[in-house]
Parts: structure tokens; C-alpha cells; sequence
């Protein structure tokens, strides 16, 4: 099979399909995404019966994928902060929301190496009411299906090992 971003978007969305809705070419802030996954999970704890709610808890993943032939920094810079801003846009904080990921995924055939540098440096965390209604996080994997290297900033280990396990020589 030849390693091209669409190919590999492809086989990618095959293992999300699993656990997340699928949207195809989602238009947000100027940029095409042609895919977004999301992800809802809530767990609910009871005293005794199901009326006598004790908490409950939310947890969100609003996952967008990006195709690129050569990214270079300044195009990374801009994905970044348009992807940051429109999955915030999607986060709704409330008293039972524990977390939301806003995860961006590249698939590009080459990444210049300040947009690597930039990529695996990018961190936000945010977190709501003092974390009462709870916090987000920034998830960036990344990608280079020419050469097939993956990277990814420190909170994003978690989409980097979906990435290789898809994608890395067994």
C-alpha cells in the first residue's frame, strides 16, 4: 500500500470508526477538515436507586484530521491556533463535564522541521471555573507518511500511539 495522506486517512478513520462518530469535510474558521471524529462518554453513580443520582461525569474528544503535502511552519502556526479556537467553540463546561480533548491529527507528506519544532512545543491546558466544571487539553500527532515518522506534543502521546500502531512496520 503506498503511504499517501489520503491513504492513510483512510485506514485511519477504519480504527476510529470503532469508538467515535465520523463527520466527512467539516468547513470550520476557513479551514477543510476531512474528517472529524467525536467522542462522548458519561458515567452516572447512583445511591440505590436510579432517581437518587450521587454524580455523574462527562468526557469529550473532538478529534480533526488535516491533510497537508509539505507543511511548513507558518501553515502549522495557523492550523494550530484556527483548530485550537474551533474546538473550544464545541466545549460546553458544565457541573458534571469532567474533560474535553480537542485533538488535531496531520497527515502530511513532509513536515518542514520548525513546523516539527512547533508541533511538539504547542501545549494548552485550560481549566474551567477552577476545575469545577472541569478541563480541557490540546492533542497534536503528527504524521510524515513520506518517511514514516510520527511526533507529537507531550499531551498528544495517546493519538501518536494510535498513529504508529496503525501505521509503524510490525
Amino acid at each position: 500500500m503506498e503511504n499517501t495522506p489520503q491513504a492513510c486517512l483512510e485506514k485511519l478513520l477504519n480504527a476510529y470508526s470503532h469508538n467515535y462518530d465520523l463527520t466527512s469535510n467539516v468547513e470550520e474558521e476557513g479551514v477543510v477538515y476531512p474528517a472529524m471524529a467525536h467522542y462522548y462518554l458519561r458515567d452516572e453513580h447512583y445511591l440505590i436507586r436510579r432517581d437518587k443520582q450521587f454524580y455523574a461525569t462527562e468526557q469529550h474528544d473532538y478529534t480533526y484530521f488535516y491533510l497537508a503535502g509539505q507543511l511548513s511552519a507558518a501553515q502549522a502556526r495557523e492550523l494550530l491556533d484556527r483548530t485550537l479556537k474551533v474546538g473550544m467553540a464545541q466545549i460546553k463546561p458544565h457541573k458534571e463535564h469532567m474533560c474535553s480533548y480537542v485533538t488535531l491529527v496531520v497527515l502530511a507528506e513532509t513536515i518542514d522541521p520548525e513546523a516539527q519544532k512547533l508541533l511538539k512545543r504547542t501545549r494548552f491546558h485550560k481549566n474551567f471555573r477552577l476545575a469545577l466544571h472541569g478541563w480541557m487539553e490540546y492533542h497534536i500527532a503528527a504524521m510524515e507518511c513520506s518517511t514514516g515518522s510520527f511526533l507529537s506534543n507531550p499531551a498528544g502521546r495517546e493519538a501518536r500511539k494510535t498513529l504508529e500502531a496503525n501505521f509503524a512496520p510490525k
